[in-house]
C-alpha cells in the first residue's frame, strides 16, 4: 500500500532535518559550532557609549519617585553627590534654590538703619562722597523724610551733570519698585528679570520703611557670596600687606588671630566671651554700624574701614598709631 502524500511529505522534511541528539550537552555544543559556522564575522562587542542624558535627567532619575519634604529632598541631593551623580558646587545652588523657596524678602534685606540714602536737596559735592565712600551703584533718594522715597539714583547718571552741571537731581532719578516684607524670594526675582530693577524697598505692614534688597541679595541666596573687587582668595589669607607698610584685615578674622599677627592684646576677657571677629568688636567700640572712612584706634592700632557690605565691615587697613593718634 502506498503512503498518503501527506506521510510522504512529512517523511521527506525528516529526512531533510538532521537528527537532534538525544544528550542536550552535545546538542547545544553543535549549535554553538553551527551558529560559528554561519557567522564567519562573529559580532564585536559594542564600546560603551558615553552617557547622554542631561543633569537634570539624573537628577530625576535618581530621586525618582521623589521626596515628600524639603528635607527629604535635601537629604537626597546629599546622596546624589556622595554617589557622584552631581558635584559638590551643584548641590549648594540646588540647595540654595530649595531653601529660598521658603525666603521672604524680609529675611534678606539691609534694615533701614543701615541703608544709605540720599536727600534730593543734597549738593552735587555731598552726593559725590558718599558714592565713592560707599561704593553703591544705587540709591534710594528721599526728600524732607528718610520715609518718602521718591526715586533710585545711579551712581553713573551722575556723569551726565559734568556735561551738563544745571540738569537737576531730580530729573535724573528713576522710578523706585516697592515690595512687602512678605515677598516671597522667587516671585520677586522674577519680578527683577522682568522689570530690569536691580532695587526694590522693603515696606513692613503699616507701610513704611522696613530696608532694601538687590538683586545680588536674592542671588546670594543660591551661589552663595558674590565677590567683588575687594575679595580675595580664602587661600590668600586674611592678614596681609600693603606697599605703604599698612595691613590689610578680613573683617572676619579672629580676634585671637589679630592678636597675635601684631603681638597685642585687642579685647579683655569679658569682650572676648561675647565677640568672635575684628569687626564685631570694632562695631562694639565705635556703637554704631561703621561706614566706610571712619576710624578707631585699639590697643597702639589704627582701624580704618575699608570696605563694608550688608552692614558689616569687610576689610580695615590697619597701621600703628602714633602718639599723638595718627597712623604712622
Amino acid at each position: 500500500m502506498r503512503a498518503a502524500p501527506a506521510e510522504r511529505a512529512a517523511g521527506r522534511a525528516a529526512a531533510a532535518e538532521p537528527s537532534c541528539p538525544a544528550n542536550p550537552v552535545s546538542y547545544a555544543s553543535l549549535h554553538c559550532c553551527l551558529t560559528a559556522v554561519s557567522e564567519p564575522h562573529p559580532a564585536r562587542v559594542a564600546p560603551e557609549r558615553p552617557d547622554k542624558r542631561t543633569f537634570l535627567q539624573k537628577v530625576a532619575e535618581f530621586i525618582h519617585p521623589g521626596p515628600d519634604s524639603t528635607a527629604g529632598l535635601i537629604e537626597t541631593l546629599a546622596d546624589a553627590e556622595d554617589n557622584d551623580i552631581i558635584g559638590p558646587e551643584s548641590r549648594v545652588m540646588l540647595e540654595g534654590v530649595i531653601r529660598m523657596a521658603e525666603l521672604t524678602a524680609g529675611d534678606v534685606m539691609v534694615a533701614a538703619p543701615r541703608m544709605d540714602l540720599i536727600s534730593i536737596d543734597s549738593d552735587y559735592d555731598d552726593i559725590l562722597h558718599l558714592v565713592i565712600d560707599t561704593a553703591h551703584s544705587r540709591f534710594p533718594v528721599y526728600e524732607r523724610d528718610r520715609e518718602n522715597i521718591i526715586g533710585i539714583l545711579l551712581a553713573k547718571d551722575l556723569l551726565k551733570l559734568q556735561r551738563a552741571p544745571a540738569l537737576n537731581i531730580r530729573a535724573l532719578l528713576r522710578p523706585a519698585t516697592f515690595v512687602p516684607e512678605s515677598k516671597g524670594l522667587n516671585d520677586l526675582l522674577r519680578e527683577f528679570r522682568g522689570n530690569r530693577n536691580h532695587l526694590a524697598i522693603v515696606i513692613d505692614e503699616f507701610g513704611r520703611v522696613a530696608g532694601l534688597i538687590t538683586i545680588e541679595d536674592v542671588l546670594e541666596q543660591i551661589v552663595g557670596e558674590i565677590e567683588d573687587e575687594f575679595d580675595i582668595v580664602e587661600d590668600e589669607g586674611d592678614i596681609f600687606g600693603l606697599a605703604d607698610r599698612t595691613y590689610r584685615v578680613s573683617g572676619d578674622t579672629s580676634i585671637a588671630r589679630v592678636n597675635e599677627a601684631f603681638a597685642v592684646k585687642l579685647a579683655d576677657v569679658e569682650d572676648e566671651r561675647e565677640f568672635d571677629t575684628i569687626g564685631g568688636l570694632i562695631a562694639h567700640r565705635m556703637g554704631h554700624v561703621p561706614k566706610r572712612g571712619e576710624t578707631l584706634e585699639l590697643a597702639g592700632l589704627q582701624f580704618v574701614v575699608l570696605h563694608t557690605k550688608g552692614g558689616a565691615v569687610r576689610w580695615f587697613k590697619v597701621s600703628p598709631a602714633e602718639p599723638d593718634g595718627t597712623s604712622a
